[in-house]
């Protein structure tokens, strides 16, 4: 299983429930490489997915954004996922909006989220509607269900500059951990549910609430 084989189930879903899923709930923290495996084993008794084996996952993630400003004054950036290890996996386009962190009392961050099924030809479309891709990276790491929640604990690897051919290294000394549910408009008890499992994960990972407009 990977990230983006859960792209397209929750895409199936909507589809069946005519129930559009497009705010996400997050949360987001890290965890030392050394102390990865803890939380591996702590999740795999709290998570519903896990039977013998943990879910992996290994996608190729490159963000494109519009070259031109929107007439609201901001740019637009979509993500395009292709999971290396399912090939034959349909890769997936991805809108997410400015996170609306404003309101205090909600324990997690809420932000528009709409993922969408394509072919591997959506690059070339991308760059004929004026986009232009700015990065791209590797992620590489281990997937959670518990209930409608999602955790991922993976490692972001960047293109080496220092071979010829192409290659990854990883970024840091550390695994990056994401807590987060997509849930339609108004499910604000699904930040509820968030905030639950993350005190569950506590003193192993600290899963904060960011606030990206303070780091700008």
């Amino acid at each position: 299983m990977c990230a983006a084989v859960s792209a397209q189930e929750m895409l199936q879903a909507a589809i069946q429930t005519k129930v559009v899923p497009n705010q996400e709930y997050l949360l987001q923290g890290s965890v030392l490489d050394s102390a990865k495996d803890v939380l591996i084993h702590r999740l795999r008794g709290l998570a519903d997915n896990v039977d013998e084996q943990v879910e992996t996952f290994h996608d190729r993630e490159r963000c494109s954004p519009w070259a031109q400003v929107s007439p609201g004054g901001q740019s637009l950036t979509l993500y395009v996922r292709q999971a290396v290890d399912h090939p034959d996996v349909p890769w997936t386009m991805r809108y997410i909006g400015q996170p609306e962190v404003g309101d205090k009392s909600r324990p997690t961050v809420l932000r528009n989220s709409i993922d969408v099924g394509c072919t591997p030809n959506v690059l070339e479309f991308l760059s004929e509607m004026g986009f232009k891709q700015e990065y791209e990276y590797m992620s590489k790491g281990f997937m959670f269900r518990k209930g409608r929640m999602k955790i991922l604990v993976y490692k972001i690897y960047k293109v080496s500059t220092n071979s010829r051919r192409e290659s990854w290294e990883p970024v840091g000394m550390s695994h990056l951990v994401e807590l987060s549910v997509l849930a339609p408009q108004g499910h604000d008890a699904s930040a509820e549910d968030v905030a639950q499992l993350r005190e569950q994960l506590k003193p192993l990972v600290q899963l904060e609430k960011t606030d990206y407009h303070r780091r700008l």
